[in-house]
């Protein structure tokens, strides 16, 4: 998949001074959604120790620009820890609420995954709380297959949530 930008949208690594931005768009959906399992907002410190934790496992962290404001981010973390997964990662998308819809979430998964597939990682996973119709669409637009679904694994606002699993093969078995 090709590395269409959005008019006006910068694609670009993040950097230690975007950790305030990125908490901002990450928060909406800590507050408002069942999207992530987190209850409790993030300060821009703890987001720029997860950031920095992720470029020193040597991952990419990216994030858009659009008309000089941080509109969305995407990142891979390890997949597990233990060594025999040093080959799979998972990735998360993320933008701020009022961006969906504009080709920035295509756009910075055109930009991570030729990324993590040039890195020698053979899959990445990304776990989709669900009904999230969008994430879904986003994930198979980009050659990820369902491939697992657990019921009622978290809970957030007193619901039940499952997560399914959706997975993309950088190298064919």
């Amino acid at each position: 998949m090709s590395a269409h930008v959005p008019a006006n949208v910068v694609i670009r690594l993040a950097a230690d001074g975007d950790a305030a931005a990125v908490a901002v768009i990450y928060n909406h959906y800590v507050r408002h959604t069942l999207v992530t399992f987190e209850e409790e907002d993030v300060s821009a410190a703890t987001m720029a120790e997860r950031m920095r934790d992720v470029r020193t496992a040597g991952l990419p962290w990216l994030v858009a620009e659009h008309e000089d404001r941080l509109v969305g981010y995407a990142y891979a973390t390890k997949w597990k820890p233990r060594h025999g997964y040093r080959f799979s990662v998972e990735t998360s998308v993320y933008l701020a609420h009022d961006m969906g819809g504009r080709g920035i979430g295509s756009a910075l998964y055109a930009v991570l995954l030729p990324q993590l597939a040039t890195a020698g990682f053979r899959t990445a996973q990304g776990g989709i709380a669900l009904p999230n119709d969008a994430s879904v669409r986003l994930h198979e637009k980009f050659g990820f297959r369902k491939v697992a679904e657990f019921p009622e694994i978290g809970i957030k606002f007193g619901q039940w949530t499952p997560v399914g699993y959706w997975q993309k093969r950088f190298v064919s078995p």
